[in-house]
């Protein structure tokens, strides 16, 4: 366990003892004052160990807290999977897919949860709470009921009932409100306060993007060197700047020479950080990230990104960007990935795929890069999405004559 340093925040700079706040500067208030857990780096670290349950555990040494504290569900350890044919037809070095989704719950969302309840438990917080459009819900809930720790979940009324059925089966308090994800964002900080559960929610609670930086670490890791570039998805905002900082601990602790371009990626309709990034970049304040969402994509159907003041200066360190697509891109994306590398992703899960394909066509990524693409969360979780618009497979007789007049239709 690598004790905080500090926490800092991301807009004055100015630090607090750790533990002496949980979410967000007062000064600054929120979102612009989310905060960073800073490490002392006084003693060069070393290879991490090889337990025999491989798990993000094993990183402690960059994590705030220790195992000694976790809950008994395995988070991280995923596979990376090569995807040669892609790369050669689309002129890379490499390509790989980091895929997720087999995670506890089924999601990235695991890797941040683990270490949030973790962190509840060592400061002695009786219940959590969490707002999300379903991933982060349904991952706190799984967690909680592992460790006998009641949650509280509060989700848009327009959340899949696949991930609902998840809090259902977990056991959670669950609220659908009758809103938008940011109003259930806003309801569930209020009632946290008002209550003093401790909020897990993506873009408040920092302890969220200590977990997820985990999955820049077994990129690393498995790699043995980090890539070119690494493409993720995007709503709140905290699963890229956890992908970032990973990234950028590696090198500070002179374990990796340099970090890979971080491209984050947002539905067309729901871009409200990639527009921050572009206001960045152009020398103007970050904040105010507030837009309409529209996408069937719900894990990134955001309109009031948490964490855009850590997601566009994480990635801008890394000279990376941001990439909108569309959402039929995503949909082809997504259908694509199953059928052609047996990944099955959600629309937002499949968006790394569709802003590669937009990345290589525009120039930005080619010859001799090596690229992997974060796959975020399985189609389980929202299959209507995944399957809206193909046909239903027929119906036939039970014998084996329907069989072959089946397949010569299809041939």
């Amino acid at each position: 366990m690598a004790e905080p340093k500090a926490l800092r925040c991301v807009t004055c700079g100015r630090e607090f003892p750790p533990w002496s706040v949980d979410y967000f500067c007062p000064r600054c208030g929120f979102p612009a004052g989310n905060l960073e857990v800073l490490y002392d780096r006084d003693k060069p670290l070393r290879r991490f160990p090889d337990p025999a349950r491989f798990s993000l555990w094993r990183y402690g040494e960059l994590l705030p807290v220790g195992e000694e504290h976790a809950v008994r569900l395995r988070a991280g350890g995923t596979p990376l999977y090569p995807w040669a044919q892609a790369a050669e037809e689309l002129g890379l070095g490499a390509l790989w897919i980091k895929d997720d989704t087999l995670q506890p719950t089924a999601s990235c969302k695991d890797r941040g949860t683990a270490v949030t309840v973790a962190v509840a438990k060592r400061l002695g917080r009786k219940a959590l709470a969490c707002a999300s459009t379903g991933n982060a819900a349904s991952s706190l809930a799984g967690f909680c009921a592992a460790g006998g720790v009641p949650c509280y979940i509060f989700v848009p009324k327009n959340a899949p009932a696949p991930k609902i059925a998840q809090l259902v089966a977990f056991g959670a308090f669950v609220f659908r409100v009758d809103g938008n994800y940011d109003q259930a964002f806003a309801l569930a900080l209020a009632a946290s306060q008002e209550f003093g559960w401790y909020n897990r929610s993506d873009g408040l609670n920092p302890m969220v993007v200590e977990g997820n930086k985990t999955v820049a670490f077994e990129i690393w890791e498995e790699l043995g060197d980090v890539p070119e570039a690494v493409v993720v998805a995007v709503g709140d905002g905290a699963v890229i700047a956890g992908v970032c900082k990973g990234f950028l601990e590696l090198r500070e602790a002179g374990l990796a020479p340099r970090v890979p371009k971080v491209f984050g990626v947002q539905a067309a309709g729901a871009a409200a950080v990639a527009h921050a990034f572009a206001r960045f970049q152009r020398g103007a304040p970050i904040l105010p990230a507030e837009e309409p969402a529209e996408t069937l994509a719900d894990s990134i159907r955001v309109g009031k990104p948490a964490d855009v003041v850590k997601a566009v200066k994480y990635v801008a360190e890394t000279g990376g960007g941001y990439v909108t697509v569309s959402d039929p891109e995503l949909l082809s994306a997504a259908r694509e990935l199953a059928r052609r590398a047996g990944v099955f992703a959600e629309p937002s899960g499949a968006a790394p795929y569709a802003a590669l394909l937009r990345l290589v066509r525009e120039g930005a990524l080619g010859q001799k890069d090596r690229v992997v693409l974060i796959i975020t969360g399985s189609g389980l979780k929202d299959p209507q999405g995944v399957t809206r618009d193909l046909p239903e497979p027929p119906l036939i007789r039970p014998d084996l004559r329907a069989v072959r007049e089946a397949v010569e239709r299809c041939a």
